[in-house]
């Protein structure tokens, strides 16, 4: 834990402290947003979140800022132009996810921001240690069985956790941490 009470992930890395500071856990309910944030922690299984968020403005730029309409109209020559980009992530199950994924959002016509919020916990304290935030919940596992029932692929329980976590579903800053009581209250007011 930092001097000022500050999650340790949050602390020394410029990158990693603005998107401590102003994203992580503020509740996004966008369609847009929530499946870029689906990609995101899908591209960053296996890897540093560091690396993603070094990434993320090529991914923005090779996923047409996450547009699903735009994503869910890709073809092979886009699927072979995002194998071909140093500026993303070139892993193929991964890419081939993120274009599924767009198409199986527009089969919800426009009901993500209802299937993911629907899979909320109770809100509750801050966590007292890095430690006791968990890797997963029974309400990711949920959310992770209701996605992949609706066609969406690479959202097993651990990432459907992370982005639960990045979208403000839960709350997993620690108590002392000035960015809780942020989150706390745009959760209160979104």
């Amino acid at each position: 834990m930092s001097d000022d009470g500050r999650c340790p992930w949050g602390v020394g890395d410029p990158l990693m402290a603005a998107y401590h500071d102003d994203e992580w856990g503020r509740p996004v309910r966008s369609e847009s947003g929530l499946y870029e944030r689906m990609c995101l922690e899908a591209f960053q299984s296996g890897l540093s979140w560091r690396t993603i968020l070094n990434k993320r403005p090529g991914f923005r730029k090779a996923f047409a800022d996450f547009d699903v309409r735009a994503v869910a109209d890709f073809g092979d020559d886009d699927f072979d132009r995002l194998m071909a980009d140093a500026g993303i992530v070139r892993n193929r199950a991964k890419i081939l996810a993120a274009i599924n994924n767009a198409r199986a959002t527009l089969e919800l016509d426009g009901e993500l921001p209802d299937i993911i919020w629907s899979h909320a916990p109770a809100r509750g304290a801050g966590r007292a240690t890095i430690a006791d935030v968990p890797g997963s919940s029974p309400e990711s596992v949920a959310l992770s069985k209701a996605l992949k029932k609706r066609g969406f692929v690479f959202v097993g329980p651990t990432t459907a956790y992370a982005m639960m976590q990045a979208c403000g579903l839960v709350n997993d800053h620690l108590a002392s941490c000035p960015a809780w009581k942020e989150c706390e209250r745009a959760y209160n007011e979104a």
